[in-house]
């Protein structure tokens, strides 16, 4: 067990096919936890374990791994790149302390590798901004570099310079060392040491120079040195680097090519020499669960009580296994643990250390660890686990609302039960996937964040759970909500045998700005003090009731509801008379408010040549697409347009189609927006 100052929690994120995976294996190669590399395009990775993910060349989950370099423990999280599943990058980030982005040497800045810069800022997690495949034609390391500053508005610090570049691109001069590193490209070839080339030794010097007075304007010892012209050693350089990217104040820039074996050993290294150990970061915030205004702080340290985050659930041959990260104080198997959401004990009946699809068994988690718990039956993401004795709740991880569904059927009743079964697994592993069954037609619907998505969740349960289902047309998941203002009355009068039911009420309902939300109050006259307050209250909830669903059936958003009157009858059932009679009071303004449906807008960008930007646009603005921007990435255009969901699907075919396959897009949602007709 290694000791906390040499451990690293690390990520390792991108825009789909930056090269992530790529790099993740060559560190497994090298630090002697795998002996063959894997390589995406021929299906046979270890991080991309899941049959889907050997298919398709993309990362699903986040795959967890363990092993060492240089005496240290690195505990490594390879995260997808696609859009649809951005919440295990969000959950991952959420729990690691430091991440390698990868960027394309020739497409730089990518939408998600906006998205994720923007988690990652979220959670202040430091970073190594790793540039890729410079062995491709219009590779460019200062155009990516250059994308970083000005797309991210990062302080992306080049700690190398690239030797060579496309085919001739063969190693790096360190400008600490003010050495050359070459690489053979043999897979098993440490780089060989040797003086930076002639022809580089004026830019090298540069390089170094600048980078000496980034790091002299965070770092006052460096400044000293700096004015006063002497050698700055090789140590300083390193600690001020190290200092200022666990500050989150620069990101240092390194440089390579996974795929040809060139630049991992220096990467690995800088993981080592810049990335934080979880000692090195403040100890994790909390609140005391039965006084949430008590604020409570954990280190990362063995003697304190026991904390950690549950931020992955995982299905292992039907069983439950919950990815968690230790922040305080240690657990052994047969523990019993506290779940703060549920305010129950469980107990651990199994630990594990992760490499992909395959674990072996431990006896002891330790702070600052990544570790898997079987027995946990209740915990699901997000959820804080302690020390029972010293409760703590940790901030929780945010969920995004799905877009997207579609109806799903199983073949016959037998079916029906397996297929219930594998749906209710899935949602318990993924919190952006929900499932419900419609209540006007009994079919089951599935929700997610994507074609994609829910593409891989039908795959899925025919492949792990043995379930033959057919799946509908993805549908859009609308909202409603109201352009007006109106009021609604009604009365409820029922005559039962033993005890009559009356009640009356009164509501007013008006818009609220778009993405504000739901707000129920209640503004009574001063007569209506007479009623007592459990009446009011059954009247407010008959208007929450309601307000669960619009006219036409879908979730209401962005409405204010005011109760103005409630009534009673001396010797009727009010409580059931005053909430029935708020609920059709409700619905009766909401006809009279002007009621529209909502639908998701999503946020699009395309990447494209010149010469088919045209064809883009014009195919965009007959989707009812708003271009907002284009701008110029090298040689290619980057068009951003707002562009409603449902002219979307099959989206990927049709751009394929008019760009003869040379243009690429990534979409997310963007916002509720009122429903234009076709």
């Amino acid at each position: 067990m290694a000791k906390i100052d040499l451990v690293r929690n690390l990520g390792v994120v991108a825009h789909i096919d930056a090269g992530k995976t790529t790099v993740s294996e060559r560190f497994l190669f090298h630090s002697g936890k795998i002996h063959k590399v894997g390589e995406v395009h021929d299906g046979e990775t270890e991080m991309d374990w899941m049959e889907q993910e050997r298919e398709r060349g993309i990362t699903i989950t986040a795959a967890a791994t363990t092993f060492e370099w240089k005496k240290h423990e690195i505990h490594l999280i390879d995260t997808p790149g696609h859009v649809d599943f951005t919440i295990e990058v969000e959950r991952s980030l959420r729990v690691l302390d430091g991440a390698v982005v990868v960027f394309c040497g020739v497409a730089g800045v990518q939408p998600q590798s906006e998205t994720v810069w923007h988690q990652a800022d979220k959670f202040k997690v430091p970073r190594l901004a790793f540039i890729n495949k410079l062995d491709r034609v219009g590779a460019s390391f200062p155009a990516v570099v250059a994308d970083i500053r000005e797309r991210l508005g990062a302080n992306a610090v080049p700690v190398q310079l690239p030797i060579g570049t496309e085919d001739a691109f063969n190693g790096v001069v360190d400008l600490l060392t003010m050495k050359a590193l070459m690489f053979s490209g043999d897979v098993t070839e440490a780089p060989a040491v040797e003086e930076i080339p002639g022809d580089m030794a004026a830019t090298a010097a540069d390089a170094r120079d600048q980078m000496i007075q980034s790091l002299a304007d965070l770092d006052d010892g460096i400044a000293e040195k700096y004015l006063e012209g002497g050698e700055i050693p090789e140590a300083d350089l390193k600690a001020a680097i190290r200092k200022a990217t666990i500050g989150v104040k620069m990101i240092p820039v390194l440089a390579g090519t996974a795929l040809r074996n060139k630049g991992i050993h220096p990467l690995l290294d800088a993981v080592i020499d810049y990335l934080p150990s979880p000692a090195d970061l403040p100890p994790v915030q909390g609140v005391d669960p039965r006084n949430t205004s008590e604020k409570l702080s954990r280190s990362p340290k063995n003697n304190e009580p026991f904390s950690a985050l549950a931020f992955k659930i995982a299905m292992d041959e039907g069983r439950k296994v919950v990815f968690m990260r230790i922040f305080s104080g240690t657990i052994e198997a047969g523990a019993e643990i506290l779940n703060v959401r549920t305010n129950r004990k469980e107990k651990v009946a199994r630990l594990f250390r992760i490499h992909a699809a395959k674990r072996e068994r431990l006896e002891k988690g330790v702070a600052g660890e990544i570790v898997a718990a079987a027995g946990l039956k209740d915990a699901t993401t997000g959820d804080t686990v302690c020390d029972p004795k010293a409760p703590i709740l940790l901030e929780r991880i945010d969920t995004y609302e799905p877009v997207i569904s579609q109806a799903i059927e199983a073949d016959n009743a037998a079916a029906k039960e397996r297929l219930d079964f594998a749906l209710g697994k899935m949602a318990e592993e993924d919190p952006t996937f929900r499932v419900k069954e419609d209540t006007d037609t009994g079919q089951t619907i599935i929700s997610g964040m994507g074609e994609l998505h829910l593409e891989i969740i039908v795959d899925r349960m025919k492949r792990e759970y043995g379930v033959q289902a057919r799946a509908g047309k993805p549908q859009v998941v609308y909202r409603e909500t109201v352009l007006a203002e109106a009021d609604g009355t009604a009365t409820f009068e029922r005559d039962l045998k033993e005890q009559p039911i009356y009640g009356e009420a009164t509501c007013h309902v008006k818009a609220r700005p778009r993405g504000s939300g739901m707000e129920f109050k209640k503004q009574l006259p001063a007569s209506a003090a007479l009623i007592p307050d459990v009446i009011v209250q059954a009247a407010l909830q008959g208007l929450k009731d309601a307000a669960s669903s619009g006219p036409d059936g879908y979730p209401l958003e962005d409405v204010e509801v005011t109760l103005t009157h409630v009534a009673i009858r001396d010797g009727a059932n009010g409580e059931i008379g005053a909430r029935a009679a708020a609920s059709e009071a409700f619905r009766r303004a909401v006809q009279a408010a002007h009621p529209v449906r909502l639908e998701p807008i999503m946020q699009l960008e395309v990447t494209v040549d010149d010469e088919y930007m045209g064809a883009v646009i014009g195919d965009l603005q007959s989707k009812r697409g708003q271009v907002q921007d284009v701008t110029n990435i090298g040689t290619k255009r980057v068009v951003k347009a707002q562009v409603p969901l449902r002219q979307l699907f099959g989206y990927s075919t049709s751009l394929r189609s008019a760009t003869k396959g040379g243009a690429t897009f990534s979409m997310q949602f963007g916002s509720y927006d009122t429903l234009q007709s076709a």
